[in-house]
């Protein structure tokens, strides 16, 4: 039974996007709403799926751990909220409300624009030094779990999502485009980051998995790379693809941990983008 959860978790994780997608849109749901609820849902069924069919024992977060993931997640969830605002009423002014185009050839285009926007950003915190000292934050644990997901600083968070959301809006997608990507995204951001020994096999072609991430966070940075977080369409194309089938990361985290503060440090964390650099580890 627990071989076939290691093909199937991934599509049943498609199939609940494209049916909440769908049931939103169909029904007029309020669109915040369900996507707090799915973001909820998408924790719980991956954390169920690390107790069942982990990658690494070792990596499951411990009691205190937990507390500490928490706290980030809470930060972030409301840091990133009250500043959200602003993306939102931007984001309400730019993009119409109702698509230009037939709403499901439209989508495929919102995620193609959205997922290079992203992974742009994400590989460009990898190179510049100031959102290096931002970003890197999100790699200081030795461990890639779905709760350590939420490990990230505040600023990364709204600067990543809130300019993926403008970027959609601009190039004048619809807000019912940018929900239904946007619930892709959430799944997508959860999954790779998930402790869970998953194949995807072929697919790893198209789409990111936690095969691809967990390598993301290597230490070793000549098999870091893998920008994407959700298509891996864009690291093909800019040469930045790193899968090895069935190969294990030596350890994960920084190359060097004392350039940052352990996750543990939460408010040294905060205020990392302002303190002298120890090191500079990011790489392209």
């Amino acid at each position: 039974m627990w071989r076939f959860l290691n093909r199937a978790a991934y599509p049943v994780l498609l199939a609940a996007v494209v049916s909440t997608a769908v049931a939103t849109l169909h029904y007029g749901w309020d669109p915040g709403r369900v996507s707090f609820f799915f973001l909820m849902g998408v924790i719980a069924y991956l954390a169920l799926l690390e107790r069942i069919i982990p990658y690494e024992r070792g990596w499951h977060p411990s009691r205190g751990e937990w507390g500490w993931y928490g706290l980030y997640f809470l930060l972030t969830m409301v840091g990133g909220g009250l500043a959200q605002f602003a993306v939102m009423a931007v984001v309400g002014l730019v993009a119409p409300l109702h698509p230009v185009l037939d709403l499901w050839v439209e989508i495929p285009f919102a995620l193609l624009a959205g997922s290079l926007a992203g992974y742009l950003i994400h590989r460009w915190g990898h190179t510049n030094a100031w959102l290096w000292r931002l970003h890197g934050v999100h790699h200081v644990p030795e461990k890639v779990n779905v709760a350590n997901n939420g490990v990230n600083h505040i600023l990364d968070v709204l600067f990543s999502q809130g300019s993926v959301q403008l970027a959609l809006a601009l190039l004048g997608f619809s807000q019912s485009s940018v929900f239904a990507v946007g619930l892709f995204v959430v799944a997508q951001g959860y999954f790779i980051h998930a402790n869970i020994d998953v194949r995807i096999g072929l697919l790893n072609h198209i789409f990111t998995s936690p095969e691809q991430h967990r390598l993301h966070h290597s230490t070793d940075l000549s098999e870091a790379g893998h920008f994407g977080s959700d298509l891996s369409i864009w690291d093909h194309l800019f040469n930045s693809f790193h899968w090895y089938p069935g190969r294990v990361p030596a350890a994960v985290g920084l190359k060097d941990p004392d350039s940052f503060p352990s996750t543990s440090s939460v408010m040294a964390s905060l205020i990392q983008p302002w303190r002298r650099a120890k090191s500079d580890e990011y790489s392209a």
